[in-house]
């Protein structure tokens, strides 16, 4: 009942910012939490940040902390993630991730919907 889109990933150079966007369609009145998750080939996937769509209130992992930040516009349905001072560590595909119940998890199963991914390379 909720489809999640991601956008704006692409190759840079290392020290440069991406902005990534989530834009969620459906039932989006039953989301509580949003979350970012990231994949590189043959890896786990790993939590990155999360945030309460009502509250606003931010999480994020120790290896994006300083860095990574998440926001969103409820109005607009949508997530984003501005990633600055990028480094080859984090070449990924970036999933948005969405949570119906209450609270928030580092868990990708405690999520509902999943977007498909938007890559991000960043070179030396």
């Amino acid at each position: 009942q909720v489809q999640l889109v991601e956008s704006g990933g692409g190759l840079v150079p290392a020290g440069d910012s991406l902005r990534l966007s989530c834009t969620a369609s459906g039932r989006t009145f039953d989301l509580y939490s949003l979350a970012w998750f990231r994949q590189a080939p043959g890896k786990e996937r790993k939590w990155v940040a999360a945030i309460k769509k009502t509250e606003g209130t931010t999480y994020y992992s120790d290896s994006v902390k300083g860095r990574f930040t998440i926001s969103r516009d409820n109005a607009k349905d949508t997530v984003f993630l501005q990633m600055n001072s990028l480094s080859p560590e984090d070449t990924a595909k970036y999933y948005c991730a969405a949570r119906t119940g209450g609270g928030w998890s580092e868990s990708n199963v405690a999520y509902d919907y999943w977007g498909r991914g938007t890559q991000v390379t960043v070179s030396s």
